[in-house]
């Protein structure tokens, strides 16, 4: 059985060069053309300057990462649980997508005053995150559990390679390539919802403002409020930068690599 190639790496020099330099550099480029054409230059945005940007950023990316990193771990053994045999499938499967097709938001408020409890807000826009990344996950590994060729489980079966080793050596090289498809979607679908998981006060009884997560999208939410155009274009371009620079230089190495493990 084949495997159906959905997204192509960079193969010639060009696309290479376009992939590791040319692309970054233009996308940078465009932001501080943008920048430029709203009068905006380095310093203080409304309050807020570019040290604080930065740190903003990085709370936001640490949030996205760690849910991330929790969902891949969570999503492997989900994913192999199910496809364990065609009873637990059965059970299971549809369950998982009735899961997945609940909106987590409607939990939200719940899942926030449970953490208030540990005064752990962060715990909470973490966990939102994780929930709205795992389904993404899962689904794809199983896809690409259900089409491992035979004969790789038959040989592995005749030199006797089982449990962890099995898993090791057969199955996560297997599926690698879908969980790097699944990962990409998975953070994309986190980047959506940060702004929601970052500003807390909307789902807070008698919330404020000042019960929001610092990161880039509780400063995109406030100051596209506030009226700060400024702040909420810088607070976007740093986005899009974060967001371009794990495209070139981490999922497109990923695809790269992942290339190796396909069946032909």
């Amino acid at each position: 059985m084949k495997r159906h190639k959905h997204v192509i790496y960079p193969r010639t020099l060009g696309e290479k060069i376009y992939g590791l330099f040319i692309g970054p550099l233009l996308v940078v480029g465009i932001v501080f053309v943008a920048l430029k054409f709203f009068h905006l230059t380095p310093g203080t945005f409304s309050g807020i300057s570019f040290s604080d940007l930065g740190l903003a950023a990085g709370l936001t990316l640490y949030r996205l990462m760690l849910a991330f990193a929790v969902s891949l771990i969570i999503a492997v053994f989900l994913a192999l649980f199910v496809t364990s045999s065609p009873v637990i499938e059965k059970i299971f499967l549809p369950m998982f997508d009735i899961l997945e097709s609940v909106p987590i938001l409607a939990f939200f408020p719940i899942i926030i005053i449970f953490f208030i409890k540990f005064d752990f807000l962060n715990g909470a826009a973490i966990f939102i995150l994780f929930m709205t990344m795992l389904w993404n996950i899962v689904f794809t590994l199983v896809g690409g559990l259900k089409i491992i060729p035979k004969d790789i489980i038959y040989a592995a079966e005749v030199f006797k390679i089982k449990g962890l080793n099995y898993i090791r050596k057969v199955i996560l090289p297997a599926i690698f390539p879908e969980m790097v498809t699944g990962s990409i979607l998975a953070v994309a679908q986190g980047w959506n919802l940060i702004i929601v998981a970052e500003v807390m006060h909307v789902y807070i009884p008698n919330g404020s403002p000042s019960s929001d997560l610092f990161g880039l999208g509780s400063i995109l939410v406030k100051a596209a409020s506030n009226g700060q155009t400024d702040l909420f274009l810088a607070a976007l371009a740093v986005m899009i930068i974060i967001i371009a620079i794990l495209n070139f230089f981490i999922w497109q190495k990923l695809i790269h690599y992942a290339e190796r493990y396909k069946f032909d």
